[in-house]
C-alpha cells in the first residue's frame, strides 16, 4: 500500500529531513504491536530534528499510510473523515504522534547521568507528570473519527541520539495511550487515557488483544452506535441569538424534529448554544461544533441539521468538523417537497426552488477542471467546470421559468372560466398540518390524501360542494405553510399559491390544540403578507376543537376574526363552516348569489 506524505504548514524543512519522512512511510509494525521501540525513537529523533509534531496513521496491517507534520486533529486522510462503521467497531486506524517537550532542560545535567542505563533498567522507568497528557483536541480527533487508539510519544530534548555500546536512545519519553469508551464515564469523558508508559512498555501492550476487547465492549454495551442500512440519523442544533427565547428555539426544534421524521430520519439528539449572533465559520462556536461532533459519533448520528439557513461557507467548514452530511432547514424542507411533489406541475416548482437554493452553493475545485478551446480570446484558464455548472443551472432555472409562466396561464383560464360561471372561490390555508386536507374531505365529500405528517398534501386541490342555500362554490386547498419558509420556495409556487391571492374568501385553518397557536397564526399571515392576500375577507377555523379546553377556546376566539369552532376529524361545526362561508361571501360578492344550483 502506498503511504502519503503530508507537509502541512512546516515551512523550512531540508531535503534530508523531508527523505526522513519519507522513509517513515515503509516502516512496519507487527500486527499485535501498538507500537515499536525503533519506530518511537525515529518519531521522536525526527520531530526533534524538524521542531515540528509529527503524526503517523497506521492501519491494523501495521502498515504506516500517512505521514503528516502536525497534530492528529490536523491529519488530512479521506478513510478518516466521515467514517461510520457497524455497531461495535473502530475505524481500522490508529494513530501514532510526537508531542515536543518545551521544557528547557541542561544536554549535560543529571539526564545524561543515566544515559548509562540498559535496557531493563529503561523498562522501569517512571512516567513523568501530567505535563504529557493528551491534549483535548486530539482526544476529540481520536473520538470524532472512531479511531482504534491514539499512541503520543513524549519528545525529549534532552536525550541522546546515540545508540553504540547497547547504549538505549532517550529521545523518546514517556507513552500515553489513550482508547475510547462504549460509553461516558463518571466525568462524562468518551475516552481513557492510560497511565504513561516507557515504550517498551508500550511495545508489549497486545494490540489486536485490546481491539478485540473493546469492539466487544462496544456491541455489548453500546448497542445505540448501530446505524441500520439505509437510515439516516439526524442530529438538531438551534441558536439562542438576541431577539429569540429559549422556550423558542425549543419550539423550533421541535418542529425541525417533525420535519426531520417526515423526511424519513430518526431524530438522536439535539443542542442548543446561547451567543450574540451565529458564528460567520462554524454558526456555532468552533468548540461548541467539536462538542456536537462527539455528541454525534457517539450517538451513531450519520446527518446534521440546522435549525436556519446556512451560508455556503458556514456548510462546508461544518462538514469538515463533523464529518457527515449537514443540511439546513431550507434544504429538509425542499427534500421533503420534492418526496411529496405528485403532479407534473408540483415536481416542476419543486426542482425550479431546488435549483435557486443550489445555485450560490456550488462550489469550484479550481483550474485544473477548467475547460481549454483554442485559437485566439480562449487561451488560459477557460471556462472552469464550476463555471459551466453555474451556466446550465441558470439556463434551467429560465426554463423551468418558462414552465412556470405556462402554468399561470392555464390557472389563470380556469380562473376566468369560474368567474364566467359565476362559482365563488374559497381557499383553505393554514400552517402545515393544521388540518386542511381533513376539513376538504370532510367538507366536499372527498378523498384527498390525508397524514398526520408535514407538508402530508403539496399538489392542490379543488372541490365542489354547496352551501346551505344551495348554491354552488370551490373549494382549494393550498400548500401548507411553515415557520421560516424558505423564500426560494414562495418563489417557485408562486404560481399555486396565487389561489390564495384570487379567491374571494380565505378559510384559515387553525389547529386549536397546538401549544403555540398564535405563533402558526402570525407565520400564516407573514405570508399572506407577501402573497397580498392579507386583506382578503378571511375566516378562521378553529380545528381539533375536540380536543381543546373550553376556556382556551374562549380566549381564543377572541385572538382571531370571525372564528367558527370545529373538529373535522369527527365532522364536528362543518355546519357552521359553510353558514359562516355563505354568509362572507353573500357580503363580499353579492352578485354571485344570483346564481342558483
Amino acid at each position: 500500500m502506498h503511504g502519503k506524505l503530508d507537509l502541512g504548514k512546516a515551512k523550512g524543512l531540508k531535503q534530508s529531513e523531508i527523505k526522513k519522512l519519507n522513509r517513515l512511510l515503509q516502516q512496519r509494525i507487527p500486527k499485535d504491536k501498538i507500537i515499536t521501540i525503533e519506530l518511537a525513537d525515529s518519531v521522536a529523533e525526527l520531530s526533534h530534528e524538524t521542531g515540528y509534531p509529527l503524526s503517523l496513521v497506521v492501519n491494523r496491517r501495521g502498515q504506516v499510510v500517512n505521514v503528516t507534520v502536525g497534530q492528529p486533529f490536523e491529519v488530512n486522510m479521506p478513510e478518516l473523515r466521515g467514517v461510520r462503521v457497524g455497531p461495535g467497531r473502530l475505524c481500522g486506524h490508529r494513530i501514532i504522534h510526537t508531542r515536543l517537550d518545551d521544557r528547557k532542560q541542561s544536554a549535560e545535567g543529571k539526564n545524561n547521568d543515566k544515559g548509562d542505563h540498559n535496557e531493563k533498567k529503561g523498562d522501569q522507568q517512571k512516567p513523568s507528570d501530567g505535563s504529557e497528557s493528551v491534549s483535548k483536541e486530539n482526544l476529540q480527533c481520536l473520538a470524532r473519527n472512531r479511531l482504534d487508539l491514539l499512541a503520543q510519544v513524549g519528545v525529549n530534548p534532552a536525550g541522546t541520539f546515540s545508540r553504540s555500546k547497547g547504549e538505549q536512545s532517550k529521545i523518546a519519553d514517556v507513552v500515553h495511550i489513550a482508547h475510547l469508551l462504549p460509553g461516558r464515564d463518571a466525568e462524562g469523558k468518551l475516552w481513557k487515557v492510560m497511565p504513561g508508559s516507557t515504550a517498551r512498555r508500550a511495545q508489549d501492550e497486545d494490540f489486536e488483544e485490546l481491539i478485540s476487547a473493546l469492539e466487544q465492549e462496544f456491541r455489548t454495551q453500546a448497542p445505540g452506535l448501530a446505524v441500520a442500512e439505509g437510515e439516516e440519523r439526524a442530529y438538531l442544533i438551534g441558536l439562542v441569538s438576541d431577539g429569540t427565547d429559549a422556550w423558542q428555539v425549543e419550539d423550533d426544534l421541535d418542529e425541525l424534529a417533525r420535519l426531520a421524521r417526515t423526511a424519513g430520519a430518526t431524530v438522536s439528539g439535539r443542542l442548543m448554544q446561547t451567543r450574540q449572533q451565529p458564528d460567520p465559520k462554524y454558526f456555532f462556536g468552533s468548540g461548541k461544533m467539536q462538542e456536537v461532533a462527539l455528541h454525534m459519533q457517539e450517538l451513531g448520528s450519520t446527518l446534521l441539521v440546522v435549525d436556519q439557513e446556512l451560508t455556503p461557507s458556514q456548510k462546508r467548514n461544518i462538514e469538515e468538523v463533523v464529518g457527515v452530511k449537514v443540511i439546513d432547514r431550507t434544504e429538509l424542507i425542499l427534500d421533503i417537497f420534492a418526496q411529496r411533489a405528485q403532479t407534473k406541475e408540483g415536481k416542476l416548482q419543486v426542482e425550479l426552488a431546488q435549483m435557486k437554493y443550489l445555485l450560490p452553493r456550488l462550489i469550484g475545485k479550481g483550474d485544473n477542471l477548467s475547460r481549454l478551446g483554442g485559437g485566439i480570446g480562449t487561451r488560459g484558464p477557460g471556462e472552469t467546470k464550476l463555471e459551466i455548472d453555474r451556466r446550465r443551472i441558470r439556463e434551467k432555472i429560465t426554463l423551468l421559468e418558462a414552465d412556470a409562466e405556462r402554468i399561470g396561464t392555464y390557472r389563470d383560464v380556469q380562473r376566468k372560466r369560474r368567474i364566467n360561471e359565476h362559482l365563488p372561490v374559497v381557499a383553505l390555508t393554514g400552517y402545515t398540518n393544521s388540518g386542511k386536507s381533513t376539513l376538504l374531505n370532510a367538507l366536499t365529500k372527498s378523498d384527498v390524501f390525508t397524514q398526520d405528517k408535514l407538508f402530508a398534501t403539496l399538489d392542490p386541490t379543488t372541490r365542489r360542494t354547496t352551501l346551505p342555500d344551495h348554491s354552488p362554490i370551490l373549494i382549494s386547498d393550498t400548500v401548507g405553510f411553515i415557520k421560516k419558509l424558505p423564500t426560494s420556495l414562495v418563489t417557485a409556487f408562486r404560481a399555486t399559491l396565487e389561489e390564495v391571492s384570487v379567491a374571494d374568501v380565505l378559510v384559515h385553518v387553525v389547529d386549536a390544540s397546538h401549544p403555540n397557536v398564535l405563533e402558526h397564526i402570525s407565520a400564516v399571515h407573514d405570508v399572506l403578507s407577501d402573497l397580498g392576500a392579507v386583506d382578503k375577507p378571511m375566516i378562521t377555523v378553529l380545528n381539533k376543537a375536540d380536543i381543546v379546553r373550553k376556556e382556551d377556546l374562549a380566549w381564543l376566539i377572541a385572538q382571531v376574526p370571525n372564528p367558527v369552532i370545529a373538529s373535522a376529524k369527527i365532522r364536528f361545526g362543518l355546519g357552521s363552516i359553510l353558514s359562516k362561508i355563505q354568509e362572507v361571501i353573500s357580503e363580499v360578492c353579492p352578485e354571485r348569489q344570483k346564481y342558483s344550483a
